[in-house]
């Protein structure tokens, strides 16, 4: 896959400049439904960008896959080196790095424009259980709160 590889848990790459913890949610499957996302500088932990994104009636999926595209679009206006998605959809991790084939072509989409956005850009993939996914949980539930989409640019 252009632009995208996988790493190893067990040998962890190279600290990335920015970490994009991206997560999805639905109030019902398909229901109302926003993704979230936090930028981090990798190296201070400092959240830099919150946002969430709101999709409307949708599955969790779409909203998982949507959380993590704006994020990284947040993330990849700083022009860092390499960034480090971490989600806690095995799903969409899986289909990222390219060992889980993408059969529903809402989702195939969603992949082909994930893919486009990182083409020629070091980005890695990590799954983290939910409990480590607070931050953008939290923004993606505001977003469904609030039935719109949102972002705070927090640090420069």
């Amino acid at each position: 896959m252009s632009g995208a590889r996988w790493e190893d848990p067990i040998a962890p790459p190279a600290a990335p400049d920015l970490i994009v913890e991206a997560d999805g949610g639905s109030r019902g499957n398909p229901g109302i439904a926003a993704g979230g996302a936090v930028v981090l500088d990798a190296t201070t932990g400092e959240v830099l960008v919150e946002l969430g994104v709101y999709v409307g009636l949708a599955s969790n999926n779409v909203a998982e896959y949507r959380g993590m595209i704006e994020g990284l679009r947040a993330a990849l206006e700083r022009d860092p080196a390499s960034v480090r998605v971490r989600l806690d959809s095995k799903l969409v991790v899986e289909q990222m790095t390219g060992r889980w084939k993408i059969k529903h072509p809402d989702m195939q989409a969603l992949a082909r424009e994930a893919r486009e956005l990182i083409a020629g850009r070091q980005v890695s993939f990590e799954w983290i259980p939910r409990a480590q996914n607070a931050r953008a949980d939290a923004a993606a539930n505001a977003s469904m709160d609030r039935r719109e989409s949102f972002r705070r640019d927090l640090a420069a």
